[in-house]
């Protein structure tokens, strides 16, 4: 397959915030400090009409950008087409510029699973990735980015490192990364990689959004909780990354632990400072 995706085609978004209701209060008071907002896709599908006339109010004041979590992009027996076909409705309503899901599966033969499941770094996986990612495009055609995320083990079969296995996806399915920072440190502190490294051998030039949060340490691990503060080494992460291409949106999420909208403020300004340098 010829790839063809462009995220010069896209457009800069800036600095934007994971949309939960303990933060609409604080968020429609601080409009401007706030570019555009990310929703959880299944939150808004097949739900009450609370829930519709609240995507509406958000729609008509902020850029609203999708992001999935029960598709399952990486099981083996494809999408469900009656979830697919309400997603689409969704992403047809609100027209985004592009949406996301989770470089992993959540379901097999049906069943749900509960978390994200990391795929083994295979060829198998790549193939089966880049299928149902084509299976996708039949009922969605904006474009589609696939977000990396955390694992506390190695998945039997790997034949490949991670980036390998990244860069082999996006090609493959001819699709944009979500490239989640946090959880690049995550990964890279608990299985002892360098993260600079590791994002010096991604496909930058596919690299449309980033997330930027915080977790915390137990065990001698760390975890994705999205409970805390971005960490330093998050920040000068996301700093190399931009010197190195151009990030057309950068996202603050934040699912536990929830402040007062006034102590995110200062995140979303350090994102906006990083993303006006020069690339």
């Amino acid at each position: 397959m010829k790839n063809t995706f462009d995220k010069t085609k896209l457009p800069l978004l800036g600095a934007g915030l994971g949309f939960r209701p303990p933060l609409k209060t604080g968020l429609f008071r601080n409009q401007s400090a706030v570019d555009w907002l990310e929703i959880i896709a299944e939150h808004y599908i097949e739900t009450s009409p609370q829930k519709m006339e609240e995507l509406d109010l958000l729609a008509r004041h902020f850029t609203l950008v999708p992001h999935g979590i029960h598709l399952s992009i990486g099981s083996a027996e494809g999408p469900d087409p009656r979830h697919l076909e309400r997603l689409a409705a969704l992403i047809e309503q609100l027209d985004p510029p592009w949406w996301s899901e989770h470089l992993a599966f959540v379901k097999s033969q049906d069943r749900y699973l509960g978390h994200l499941t990391p795929l083994p770094f295979s060829k198998e996986a790549v193939e089966t990735v880049a299928r149902n990612v084509e299976r996708v495009r039949e009922f969605i055609s904006i474009p589609f980015i696939l977000e990396n995320i955390t694992y506390m083990f190695r998945v039997p079969g790997d034949e490949m490192t991670e980036s390998e296995f990244l860069n082999q996806v996006l090609s493959a399915a001819d699709c944009g990364l979500l490239l989640d920072l946090t959880n690049v440190h995550t990964n890279a502190f608990n299985h002892g990689y360098d993260p600079y490294a590791f994002l010096d051998a991604l496909p930058l030039e596919r690299v449309v959004q980033c997330h930027v949060v915080g977790g915390h340490e137990k065990d001698g691990f760390l975890h994705d909780s999205h409970s805390a503060p971005v960490p330093e080494p998050v920040w000068k992460l996301l700093a190399y990354l931009h010197e190195r291409t151009a990030v057309h949106g950068v996202l603050l999420e934040r699912d536990d632990q929830i402040p007062p909208f006034q102590e995110l403020a200062p995140e979303l300004a350090r994102i906006r400072t990083i993303l006006a340098q020069p690339v």
